[in-house]
C-alpha cells in the first residue's frame, strides 16, 4: 500500500478499525477537502490517505452517485447547484466535458449570453463553470488562470477586454493554452498572429450602420453618435456609424459624437442639458445612443426639456435590454446574445470533439434592428425587426 506524507486532518487508521468505517473516513476527508479547495485529485488524495489510487477512484465514484461530487478527469468537483442531475455526467467523468465561462458581470447585458451558453451546454451534455472579473483586468487574468489549472476544466468561453497592450499580451496567452479558448462578444480590435484562439462575437459594426441607415431612410441627414467611453465595443460602433455616413455622402466629422457615461449618473440633468445643447447647436436630428439606460435616461430628459422624441430628435438605442420600456418606445439594434453564447460553447465543444483537424472558427453574427416609435414619425403598429445586412 503506498504511502505518502499526510495532509492535515487526514483520517487515521487504527489497527482492527472495520473496512466501512475507513472507507467513510476517507470519504469525510474527500468532502473537507472539496469544501476548502473547490476540486481534488485522485493523486493528491492518494498520497494523503496513504492508500492507492484506485481506492480513491471507488471512493469517488460512491459519492459521486450520492450526488455530493461531480467526477472530472483526474479528480472531482463540488457539484454545480445550478445544474440539474439529469444534465451531469457519469461517476467516471465521461459523458461530458467542462467548460469555463468568464464574463464581466451577471447584472447587465451578459445574462442573455449566459442563458444561451447554459442552453448549448445542457443539450451537449456539457457542466459550465462560471466567473465573473467586474471588468477588472487583473481579475480576469486571474480568473482564467485559475481555471485553465483546474482539473477537468476542458475548454474556457472567455469575455475579456482586448484593448491596448495589457488586452494584445492577453490573447496572446489565451491562444498558447494548452486547451481550446473561445472569445464570446470579444474579438481582437486589430491583425494580431493568433494561430488558435477562437471567436463569436455580434458584428458591431454592422450593427451601428443599420441605424444610420435606418435613420437616413427618415429623412435624417444628421446623424449624431454618443457611446460609453469605457466599453470595448465603442470603437466598433464608431467604425460602422462612419463608414455608414460616408456611403451616404455624409462627412462624419461634422456630426455630433460623444460620451454617454454620465447620462446615468448624479447630477445627470445638467450633462443630458449640455447634450441638447450641443444637439441645437450642430443641427443634429437623430442619435445612435449606447447603451439602453443612457438612451432611456435622454428620452426621459427630452420629454422633461420639451424636446419632442422623434418629431424634435430621433433615438435608436443599443442594446435592446430595456429600451421597448421608455416613453416612447425606442427604436433598438439588439446584438444577437444568446446566439453568441450559444454558438461559443458549441464551438469549444467542436474543437474537443474534433480536436488539431478542426479549421479554426471566428465568427461574427449580425445584430437585428427593432423598430419602434423613437424613430420614426408614425409609431408603426408592432415592433418591426430587421436583420442587419
Amino acid at each position: 500500500m503506498p504511502t505518502g506524507p499526510s495532509r492535515p486532518g487526514a483520517p487515521t487508521s487504527p489497527a482492527g478499525a472495520p473496512p466501512a468505517q475507513l472507507g467513510a473516513r476517507r470519504r469525510e476527508h474527500v468532502l473537507r477537502r472539496l469544501r476548502t479547495d473547490g476540486t481534488v485529485r485522485v493523486n493528491d488524495l492518494a498520497a494523503e490517505l496513504g492508500v492507492s489510487a484506485m481506492t480513491v477512484r471507488r471512493d469517488l465514484n460512491a459519492l459521486a452517485t450520492r450526488g455530493l461530487l461531480d467526477r472530472v478527469h483526474g479528480g472531482a468537483t463540488l457539484p454545480d447547484p445550478f445544474v440539474p442531475a439529469s444534465e451531469r455526467g457519469t461517476p467516471d467523468g465521461r459523458s461530458r466535458f467542462t467548460v469555463g465561462l468568464v464574463v464581466p458581470q451577471l447584472d447587465y447585458y451578459f445574462p442573455p449570453l449566459v442563458a444561451g451558453a447554459r442552453a448549448a451546454a445542457a443539450a451537449a451534455g456539457v457542466r459550465l463553470v462560471i466567473r465573473t472579473t467586474a471588468y477588472d483586468p487583473d481579475e480576469e487574468r486571474h480568473q482564467v488562470r485559475r481555471l485553465a489549472e483546474t482539473p477537468g476544466i476542458d475548454g474556457l468561453v472567455v469575455a475579456p477586454d482586448v484593448r491596448g497592450a495589457a488586452g494584445a499580451e492577453l490573447l496572446r496567452r489565451l491562444d498558447r493554452l494548452p486547451l481550446p479558448v473561445v472569445l464570446a462578444e470579444r474579438q481582437p480590435p486589430g491583425p494580431m498572429p493568433l494561430a488558435r484562439l477562437e471567436w463569436v462575437a455580434a458584428d458591431h459594426v454592422a450593427g451601428a450602420a443599420t441605424a444610420v441607415w435606418h435613420l437616413h431612410a427618415q429623412g435624417h441627414r444628421s446623424i449624431g453618435l454618443l457611446t460609453l467611453a469605457a466599453s470595448t465595443t465603442s470603437d466598433l460602433l464608431h467604425r460602422g456609424w462612419s463608414d455608414a455616413l460616408r456611403s451616404l455622402d455624409v462627412d462624419p466629422a461634422q456630426q455630433l459624437t460623444g460620451p454617454t457615461d454620465g447620462f446615468g449618473a448624479p447630477g445627470r440633468a445638467e450633462v443630458l442639458a449640455g447634450v441638447l445643447d450641443d444637439v441645437a447647436a450642430s443641427g443634429t436630428t437623430a442619435v445612435v445612443v449606447q447603451g439602453d439606460p443612457a438612451a432611456v435616461n435622454l428620452a426621459q430628459y427630452c420629454a422633461e426639456a420639451g424636446v419632442v422624441v422623434p418629431d424634435d430628435l430621433a433615438i435608436v438605442a443599443y442594446d435592446d435590454q430595456v429600451a421597448e420600456l421608455a416613453d416612447p418606445p425606442l427604436t433598438a439594434v439588439r446584438p444577437p446574445l444568446p446566439e453568441v453564447g450559444r454558438l461559443a460553447v458549441e464551438t469549444v465543444v467542436a474543437r474537443l470533439v474534433e480536436g488539431a483537424e478542426r479549421s479554426v472558427h471566428r465568427s461574427l453574427i449580425a445584430p437585428a434592428l427593432v423598430v419602434r416609435a423613437s424613430s420614426t414619425a408614425l409609431a408603426p403598429s408592432s415592433d418591426a425587426v430587421e436583420s442587419c445586412p
